[in-house]
């Protein structure tokens, strides 16, 4: 009877789950700025500083404690408080690196020496939390031996020069405490110029006595401060919500009392900021202290589970990269704010006029922003640029370069919540075969295990998921089975049980072992912070382990912000305690990296077998921070089947990828909801140009699998799914440039156009990667015509009938439901694959096409990267990187070799790739001289040696209206791993 009653209350939950998943974002879940004490508490010390005349901050440098070593500058700031005659040390560390980055770092001496007393007897750390970089920086941090360093005449700064050519200089002002960077005698961004620095020192608590009770007094209300009566106010701090906090009926303990540290960093003459993902607003960000077309909070981050999340909105969602980037014409910086806590990101702008009496008009504006972060380091790394490329690629080089995944994680993924059965999988599949609609992935969610256990199948549902896996193999297509951090509580699950025995999960404030409730019902949550824990994990996935896995099954991280259902705002309490005494408040914006990172580990030790070969995992996360891109893809969460959710996907998207992080995607067709057909079809068509290409659905949506669209729709939504396919070589020498770069995989026009200061804000078009690929997917209901901006004066062609364009200009493409708006920039060469097939796997030793873009100069260059798409063995010189060029003046087009260098599996990767050929040369825009041409010769170098020279046809095709020339060549039958040469002249 009890467990009938159990399974009554469990079902309840679910339901009642549903039930709240069906409506929009519960604001009331989430904190303002207004409701978490340390932001408040910061806000109001900005407004005090910014409001009074000669504010001077109370922090200063010992200028005789600074000491300069090898790259490294040290000291102590001290903090004078206010209302007290204490004095806070806190010591200063300001490193530069041969990359060129600067990092200035400050900790508090008491907590770091432990001297300070806990709260509640509670067992957390002592210290501020000092090993985010742990997970987050993996290069870049070789010292500068060329910084060298010098004071001022006056002995009240101290500077250094650093960087390439000794070009960037550091100033830091002693009193107030203060840094400004410099590039070429310019500034660029100064810290603490505003005086905002705030690093809440450690302090016991003195206990006062309680106001006395007037009649008439309201109780205090969940979510508020405590009221302190006037006569005890401190005249510049509220300790309210220093010593606890109440929100959504949770009390955060604070055992260290606060800690807070927040600091200003402002961009002198930078109109425009971005990235701080992730959030769904514009690329470039708002500002957030009120007034029209203003937010009125500060950007948040930190991680939650915000389902149906709003547009337009600086809200937290799902990940948190504190990564910004200023931009102004010809001129790209940067920080990172090395913090896993929650953090909070007022942004303000201000305009100095040139002139006294032009009223601002023509004036130079600045952008300000203020960053608050509840525990932890102040820890913050400067990058000066100058392009977007060097930000970018600097902060890659720090955090890691994107994964190079496998083929088939850049081709179409088809997914809902949930396919119920082993043979509805394996329908699914044989009608994307019968309809011949392509697709690599199929996805499972939860319901496929036995009552929510992860590391199960449901005997009734899936009781063969082998057999499943071995139909999905023969087509060359994965399975992603989706595992969350979240454990069943409930006896005889061998999980559960061992990892209860072994004391692997997260523990409360009290250091016993933390319940909460998710999918499952009671759950415990794997702690991924501990060795022990992560090698635990790591040992699940074997498939002696994970009976019914198989090679071709992949894995899919959700929840893991985490989501804790009955916890504050959705996830668990801050107090929680990790491995090694680290509270959860310190750690939060970590966690589903570290579950991450097991898994992708996992992954590689499934067997014995695949230990000496391995294959490169594919893992999808919700929940990230800076560094979570090393190990696999995101997506945006749980969108809506709406217009507004498709545009917003874009600029998403967009920021993602400047942000480091260029593996997204958004849930095509929406999550939440049923897309009209159009709709459908758009989100397709749009999801063509998403690195991550998943459709997604939810369980109470209708089925909405391509081929029930019905016509025209799943014809159309075929054509986009071919597109993606056919510009799959484009697509993976794009990951391939990321994965060595950081350069994003899909580029807004300020990366690609950094002069032309119109097209800064624009954030509704594309680049893909480095090809001059240009689309402007439609987004809005209706619209037959797209106006896309372009910043150049190259000539644009359409990529589908070659209409020429020329800009700088804002021109209409047509975009009828069938037509995907998409640009093709004169002066690029772009690999595709033009046979159709079921799996991309099956494309493995298909032909390329060539398409040779001539613009204004006349000339065309490509790059094309390829390797068998699934191994390491790319790392041992089994790769093919080559770089076609067109010379107008030659008169030539040839294939030039890039390999960095050979290795141990070249020649045999060589070897299997000679029967792969160019099938096809299309040139766009083709020279007038041309006409009557009715050949061309090719030479071909094998082996060392040339081939000879030999001829084949020329096809011209004459200019018609407002289309350009084109020519082709058909079955030109050069190799595209060797050296060759085709000559017009």
């Amino acid at each position: 009877m009890a467990r009938r009653w159990a399974s009554f209350l469990l079902s309840c939950l679910a339901i009642c789950s549903l039930v709240t998943l069906a409506v929009t974002v519960k604001h009331e879940n989430f904190k303002t700025c207004a409701q978490s004490g340390f932001c408040k508490r910061n806000r109001a010390y900005a407004d005090t500083a910014l409001s009074t005349t000669n504010w001077a901050s109370p922090y200063s440098l010992d200028p005789t404690s600074v000491k300069f070593d090898r790259g490294i500058l040290t000291g102590t700031v001290i903090k004078q408080t206010i209302n007290t005659d204490e004095t806070v040390r806190l010591p200063l560390t300001i490193a530069f690196y041969e990359s060129g980055v600067a990092r200035v770092t400050i900790d508090e001496e008491k907590r770091q020496k432990g001297e300070i007393e806990l709260r509640h007897n509670s067992k957390a750390k002592k210290q501020r939390y000092n090993e985010a970089e742990q997970w987050a920086i993996v290069g870049g941090t070789k010292l500068s031996t060329g910084a060298a360093t010098g004071n001022s005449a006056e002995q009240s700064t101290t500077r250094v020069s650093y960087g390439p050519a000794s070009a960037f200089e550091a100033i830091i002002r002693h009193s107030p405490f203060g840094v400004e960077f410099k590039r070429g005698g310019e500034t660029h961004i100064k810290l603490n110029d505003r005086g905002l620095l705030n690093v809440e020192h450690w302090r016991p608590k003195i206990d006062k006595p309680e106001p006395e009770k007037k009649e008439g007094d309201e109780e205090k209300k969940e979510g508020e401060e405590a009221v302190v009566a006037e006569s005890e106010k401190d005249a510049a701090e509220d300790e309210g919500t220093w010593w606890d906090e109440s929100f959504g009926g949770n009390t955060d303990s604070k055992p260290r009392g606060p800690e807070a540290v927040a600091l200003d960093v402002s961009f002198p003459g930078y109109q425009h900021v971005y990235g701080v993902a992730e959030h769904a607003g514009p690329l470039s960000l708002k500002e957030t202290r009120g007034g029209e077309g203003k937010y009125d909070d500060p950007y948040r981050l930190y991680n939650s589970d915000v389902f149906e999340y709003e547009m337009d909105s600086p809200m937290t969602l799902y990940g948190a990269i504190p990564f910004m980037q200023a931009h102004k014409k010809d001129s790209t910086v940067g920080v990172l704010w090395l913090n896993a806590a929650e953090t909070w990101i007022d942004i303000t702008k201000s305009t100095t006029s040139a002139n006294p009496l032009s009223l601002g008009i023509g004036g130079t504006v600045s952008t300000n922003t203020h960053w608050i972060s509840e525990s932890g380091l102040l820890d913050i790394f400067v990058f000066l640029g100058p392009s977007p490329q060097d930000v970018i690629g600097s902060y890659s080089e720090l955090t890691g370069y994107t994964q190079l995944p496998q083929q088939f994680a850049i081709a179409y993924h088809q997914c809902r919540w949930n396919y119920v059965t082993d043979e509805d999988v394996k329908d699914v599949d044989r009608k994307f075969s019968r309809h011949k609609i392509p697709y690599d992935v199929i996805w499972l969610d939860i319901e496929y295990t036995e009552g929510k256990k992860y590391f199960t199948w449901d005997p009734m549902t899936f009781g063969d998921p082998l057999g499943m896996q071995k139909q999905l193999d023969e087509s060359e297509r994965k399975l992603v089975a989706i595992i969350d951090p979240h454990i069943k509580n409930e006896g005889n699950y061998p999980i559960v049980d061992e990892m209860k025995s072994k004391d692997l999960a997260v523990h409360n404030k009290d250091d016993s072992i933390y319940e909460g409730w998710c999918w499952p019902g009671s759950s415990y949550w794997i702690d991924c912070f501990s060795p022990r824990g992560r090698e635990w994990w790591k040992g699940l996935f074997r498939y002696d382990k994970f009976k019914g896995s198989a090679k071709n099954t992949f894995i899919w991280n959700d929840m893991n912000e985490p989501s804790v259902f009955n916890g504050p705002e959705t996830t668990m309490p801050k107090d929680n305690l990790h491995h090694d005494g680290w509270e959860h408040r310190d750690v939060h914006n970590l966690n589903g990296m570290t579950l991450v990172n097991a898994t992708y580990d996992a992954l590689l030790a499934r067997d014995k077998d695949e230990d000496k070969h391995h294959v490169r995992p594919f893992v999808l996360t919700r929940s990230f921070f800076s560094g979570s891109q090393r190990l696999g893809a995101m997506w945006t969460g749980d969108n809506q089947a709406a217009w507004p959710h498709l545009e917003a996907s874009i600029p998403m998207i967009l920021s993602m990828g400047i942000s480091g992080f260029p593996f997204s995607g958004a849930d095509v067709g929406g999550f939440f909801g049923n897309p009209s057909k159009e709709l459908l079809t758009r989100w397709y068509q749009a999801g063509a140009f998403y690195p991550f290409f998943r459709g997604h659905a939810h369980i109470d949506t209708r089925r909405r699998e391509p081929y029930l669209a019905g016509e025209p729709y799943t014809q159309i939504i075929t054509q986009a799914l071919r597109l993606r396919y056919s510009l799959l070589p484009a697509w993976y020498t794009a990951f391939h440039e990321a994965s060595t770069t950081g350069a994003p995989i899909v580029r807004p026009n300020y990366y690609v156009h950094p002069s032309d200061e119109k097209g800064f804000a624009i954030d509704d078009q594309l680049y893909l990667g480095s090809y001059g690929l240009l689309a402007k997917p439609v987004t809005k209901e209706g619209e037959v015509a797209q106006d896309i901006y372009l910043a150049d004066k190259e000539k644009y062609f359409d990529y589908f009938d070659y209409w020429m364009y020329e800009g700088p200009a804002t021109v209409s493409v047509a975009a009828p439901l069938e037509t995907i708006p998409l640009l093709m920039q004169g002066g690029h060469i772009i690999p595709r694959r033009e046979r159709p097939r079921r799996s991309s796997g099956l494309m493995r030793y298909d032909p390329f096409t060539l398409v040779v873009v001539l613009g204004n100069t006349g000339d065309a260059e490509g790059t094309l990267y390829l390797d068998d798409g699934a191994s390491f063995d790319y790392q041992d010189g089994a790769y093919i990187h080559r770089r076609f060029v067109y010379s107008a003046a030659m008169g030539t087009l040839s294939s030039e070799d890039l390999a960095v260098a050979t290795g141990s599996k070249t020649s045999a990767y060589l070897k299997e790739m000679e029967t792969v050929k160019v099938e096809k040369v299309i040139v766009v825009n083709a020279p007038e001289s041309w006409k009557g041409k009715a050949e061309v010769s090719i030479s071909e170098e094998l082996a060392g040696k040339s081939s000879g020279t030999r001829s084949v046809p020329l096809d011209w095709h004459a200019r018609e209206e407002g289309r350009a020339a084109w020519a082709v060549i058909r079955n030109p039958a050069v190799r595209i791993g060797s050296g060759w040469k085709i000559s017009f002249a």
